[in-house]
């Protein structure tokens, strides 16, 4: 099944600039999923900081590995099934009540549930400056997807947008962890581009039948990261 988009057809003016429809919606994608949106992604590294201590990850080279599997195979991907589905039940102005419990049962370990859980119910109390509600509490994917389609964002946007943020919060964590200077950061980054845009198109034709992880490593050092006796992140 295609991908739904919004096509632009008005304009909103503002202190007489003029912009499409489309344009209005990418600016509201880019404050919800910017880094001073208040749902604390900052203090999670998603099992990162343990795999730096256990000297899985030492350079800007395994770095890229690491999240590029995460993001193709592993949480992300299953994550990016997650949001496109809400978006699709909220579109047509269904309840994502279920999709919001089988992401919820999905998660692996502890940390990843509060990871998830409480990025999700921030989302929701933020985006409701918008909204004039609260969404949830939800996971954060499900809660991104549903938002973005309540408002009219595009699925592709939604996707490339919360891949994207995933992604470059990780790096973020990782500079401050292996440690990596912003130069390896940027480089990074612009390393998993493709791969971002890839798995985003990839997810908005795919179905819940296509949920599936092959990372077992992420997971092993997310478990690990739980006892871990000093550390900088919640997860």
């Amino acid at each position: 099944m295609a991908p739904t988009t919004v096509t632009p057809t008005a304009t909103i003016t503002t202190t007489g600039i003029v912009m499409t429809d489309g344009t209005a919606h990418l600016v509201r994608l880019l404050s919800w999923l910017s880094p001073a949106f208040p749902v604390g992604a900052f203090a999670y590294s998603h099992g990162l900081e343990r795999a730096v201590h256990d000297g899985l990850i030492e350079d800007r080279s395994a770095l890229t590995d690491w999240l590029s599997e995460i993001v193709q195979s592993g949480s992300g991907w299953n994550d990016a099934i997650l949001l496109a589905e809400a978006w699709r039940l909220a579109s047509r102005g269904e309840s994502c009540a279920a999709i919001a419990e089988l992401a919820e049962a999905m998660v692996g370990t502890r940390e990843r549930h509060r990871e998830t859980m409480l990025q999700g119910e921030a989302f929701g109390q933020a985006v409701a400056h918008w909204t004039g509600e609260a969404i949830g509490p939800m996971p954060y994917a499900v809660a991104i997807g549903q938002a973005a389609a309540r408002h009219g964002i595009a699925l592709d946007q939604a996707l490339a947008g919360f891949l994207h943020a995933f992604t470059a919060n990780l790096i973020q964590a990782a500079i401050r962890l292996v440690p990596l200077g912003q130069r390896d950061g940027v480089l990074s980054l612009a390393a998993l581009e493709p791969i971002i845009l890839a798995t985003a198109r990839r997810a908005s034709l795919a179905t819940l039948d296509d949920l599936g992880a092959c990372t077992l490593m992420s997971d092993i050092v997310s478990m690990r990261h739980e006892t871990q006796y000093s550390r900088i992140f919640r997860s």
